[in-house]
């Protein structure tokens, strides 16, 4: 039977060498990422900076000596008020002006980047897709699979994204340099030969129940992306709308004017998980429907399935800490960044150190 096939040990050896290109060009995607926020540094926003600053100070010692005796002959040049939060019932901050910074020089590093990012995306769906022909099987049996699997979804979604002309391409560095990780992680740690799956997982829930995690992950780590870059972002407006206070240093200003403002990265990430929390729903479903075909219950206390649980308990926790005023901002992100720390856990840890029903896939 096909069950105890062979794998086809050439398109095996043909999906590892699509994956080691693909980590090759998204290499060179992560080097002209890089660039564009480099080159993007040097753009109007940081010079209009530094000139607001010498301003400022100037006018202060004018307006100074000028004091009650009439005018000097001198225009004085009241500090501009430069408006970074917003208020309540108001309009969003503007969005900084992007990873290019504004300029030419680095809008064309990043269309680069893109570009290399789009090449390596496909090498990389060519090394799943190989791997899956190996076996006549589902790409996701094991960690290596999953994990290979997962970085070319959340790329996709990235790519998605921008299709459908999102500004989003300041996710590009962190994503990228997420799953240089990830596939490094998987070639040299997690990688299991191409091989069958025991009986148990020879179903069709999981073509069903794996690719709803799959997919659901790899939207929540760009949420969780983008909370992370919010509670930058946050501070940085906390601190230039705190005159008194300590003001952010130039590499920070160059950085985090140019991401979207606190309030878009919140919204952001808010649209994104609230928009794959019913998949995430469906997926522990899916697995509970599943463990009942294969084990004759639906739930079980299972390790996995104990955390697959507590992931959906702590995202449901921040939506619903999102939606309540109260919990708007830096509380609701830091509960969601522990949402995904969650998720992270029930992959990495549990399969890793915690032993159960579903460790029969190995590493």
């Amino acid at each position: 039977m096909n069950l105890a096939a062979a794998a086809n040990e050439t398109m095996a050896h043909n999906s590892n060498l699509l994956v080691y290109s693909a980590m090759a060009v998204y290499t060179l995607a992560f080097l002209a990422h890089m660039a564009e926020w480099v080159f993007g540094s040097r753009s109007k926003v940081g010079r209009t900076a530094a000139a607001l600053t010498v301003q400022a100070k100037a006018p202060a010692t004018a307006a100074a000596r000028a004091g009650a005796g009439g005018s000097t002959g001198t225009a004085v040049l009241e500090r501009p008020k430069v408006i970074t939060r917003s208020v309540p019932g108001s309009r969003d901050v503007p969005d900084g002006p992007g990873a290019a910074g504004g300029t030419e020089k680095g809008d064309l590093y990043g269309r680069i980047a893109i570009s290399l990012t789009v090449l390596a995306w496909a090498l990389h769906v060519g090394g799943v897709v190989t791997r899956a022909l190996s076996v006549q099987r589902a790409p996701w049996g094991n960690m290596y699979e999953f994990s290979t699997t997962f970085a070319a979804v959340a790329v996709g979604l990235f790519l998605l994204l921008l299709v459908l002309k999102k500004d989003v391409r300041w996710i590009g560095l962190p994503l990228v340099t997420s799953v240089l990780l990830d596939l490094g992680l998987a070639v040299s740690v997690l990688y299991t030969a191409s091989d069958q799956l025991v009986p148990a997982l020879h179903s069709y829930w999981l073509w069903i129940h794996v690719s709803c995690a799959i997919i659901s992950g790899a939207a929540l780590y760009l949420g969780a992306v983008s909370t992370g870059l919010f509670l930058f972002r946050d501070r940085h407006e906390a601190k230039l709308a705190d005159p008194t206070g300590k003001q952010p240093g130039a590499f920070a200003t160059s950085v985090l004017e140019r991401l979207p403002s606190a309030a878009s990265l919140d919204k952001f990430a808010y649209r994104i998980n609230a928009t794959v929390f019913p998949l995430w729903t469906f997926t522990i479903i899916a697995g509970a429907i599943w463990a009942e075909a294969a084990w004759g219950r639906y739930w079980g206390w299972d390790p996995k399935e104990v955390w697959s649980f507590i992931t959906w308990v702590a995202y449901a926790g921040y939506l619903h800490a999102r939606a309540t005023a109260g919990w708007k901002g830096r509380k609701a992100a830091w509960l969601g960044l522990i949402a995904f720390a969650c998720y992270l856990f029930n992959y990495y840890g549990v399969n890793i150190f915690v032993s159960g029903l579903h460790s029969y896939a190995g590493v």
